[in-house]
């Protein structure tokens, strides 16, 4: 616990207090609010609790369905809707046929995969229709995922030490052996970036609009823009914060809407989408309650080409598992307090592989703006942008490397040894990235056995 109070003694004063501070980049001077030229734009927003918001929204939404897990925790799906993987690509005409037996249209469709729409029959009937018939793998029901942040506060609530995060998971001492590639791109599966935040503009490489494919994957949230700038936000160029990588790229998969939420095919698509298109890690800030097959298929596709997946636990402060963070092949995180504990509103379980800091981060924030916002999306990124980090210091390393390595550096907290409020503790930047370099490369290992044969 230590770690935190002496990354700064004074956090812990009231944050109310901190309400028109800002903050620059590492190392900077705050200026006085008079200075104009130099003030960033930062986001006034009323104090909502936004995951609370997203869920009523589509509690109230007479296309959605709710399943309920328990007495608290529930998941969505969109009513008279299924989504159907065939065992192999359907034929216009094979699609043609279901759609008239149901009454309906293939809304969307990728690859293998189609989404069904009947106005006339529920999801209920639609699944009992697919159940039975030949080359499909499978139907389920076409989940919704939310993003995973719980609050945005009156003010952004800056101050020249704002960036509690940074020191705590040793990020400096870390930069000094690796500040990251810009061969090594993290991919977003979010709502999008403010692809013109001059914070960003220069770290991202084309992404997609899962959505909308004709446009560009910008942000009209929020949400996906301050995850970016916890990976990437430029440092050292005097404008608001500094991000976890100086060089490493990130590419913008647009997948969720104005309102925070998107489908598990949105989702899925992006997933594979991004890996088709070089990404190196993904970080998935959304999640919800029920496992998806079409979801999971996409997560091992990904794993399968060698990509480290990182996915926020969730904010219900609930022990039900989250998905895709509960997937083996996902790093599932959890967020930790400033205080060194779990953070009150963290989902929890034994899925849970590692921790990050979740609350007040500042970051990045659409429209050009600054923000802090406090969730597991907050956390995972900080995650994502360690295996970045860890593979631009070793390109060599596979996806169980990099996940092993972040889960056995670690700062252990809470009861020793892995648990279900750390999973393996807390991110270490500098110990990771310091065991990374000790990891030896596959031609390192071929040189020794070719020695070793030598010898003999």
């Amino acid at each position: 616990m230590l770690v935190f109070l002496a990354v700064w003694p004074e956090f812990n004063k009231s944050v109310e207090d901190r309400g028109n501070a800002h903050v620059f980049t590492r190392g900077e001077k705050t200026q006085q609010s008079g200075a104009k030229d130099a003030q960033p734009r930062m986001a006034k927003v009323n104090n909502i609790k936004m995951g609370e918001h997203i869920k009523s929204l589509l509690n109230n939404h007479e296309e959605v369905k709710l399943v309920h897990h328990n007495r608290l925790d529930k998941s969505h799906y969109y009513d008279h809707e299924v989504a159907v993987d065939f065992t192999q690509e359907p034929s216009q005409q094979e699609l043609q046929q279901f759609c008239e037996q149901i009454g309906g249209s293939a809304v969307k469709s990728f690859n293998s995969t189609v989404i069904f729409n009947s106005p006339t029959r529920q999801t209920e009937d639609l699944l009992r229709f697919f159940s039975d018939k030949p080359n499909i793998e499978f139907a389920e029901p076409h989940y919704i995922l939310m993003q995973n942040d719980v609050q945005l506060p009156n003010d952004v609530l800056y101050t020249e030490k704002y960036q509690w995060n940074l020191p705590a998971v040793g990020a400096e001492e870390g930069w000094a052996i690796s500040r990251g590639s810009n061969k090594v791109t993290i991919a977003i599966v979010d709502t999008g970036v403010d692809i013109a935040h001059p914070d960003l503009k220069k770290r991202l490489v084309d992404g997609y609009n899962v959505l909308h494919t004709d446009q560009p994957p910008a942000d009209d949230n929020g949400h996906g823009t301050h995850v970016a700038g916890i990976i990437a936000s430029e440092t050292n160029n005097r404008e608001g914060i500094a991000g976890l990588t100086w060089y490493n790229k990130i590419m913008p998969v647009k997948a969720m809407g104005k309102d925070g939420y998107g489908s598990t095919f949105d989702i899925a698509k992006g997933i594979i989408w991004a890996v088709d298109h070089g990404a190196d890690v993904i970080n998935l800030s959304l999640g919800n309650y029920q496992p998806s097959k079409v979801l999971k298929k996409a997560v091992r596709y990904a794993y399968a080409h060698h990509v480290v997946m990182v996915a926020a636990a969730g904010n219900d402060n609930s022990s039900q598992t989250s998905f895709p963070a509960a997937y083996p092949e996902v790093m599932g995180v959890s967020a930790v307090h400033y205080n060194g504990n779990r953070a009150d509103f963290s989902n929890h379980g034994d899925y849970i592989d590692i921790a990050a800091p979740g609350v007040y981060i500042p970051s990045t924030y659409y429209k050009q703006q600054y923000a802090a916002l406090s969730g597991t999306s907050m956390a995972a990124p900080h995650v994502a942008a360690l295996a970045g980090l860890i593979l631009s210091a070793n390109p060599e390393l596979s996806n169980s490397d990099i996940m092993r390595i972040i889960q056995t550096s670690a700062i252990d907290l809470g009861v020793r040894g892995k648990d279900s409020d750390f999973g393996y503790g807390m991110i270490d930047i500098r110990q990771s990235l310091q065991n990374a370099s000790k990891v030896k490369q596959p031609r390192d290992r071929i040189r020794e056995k070719l020695d070793l044969f030598q010898r003999k």
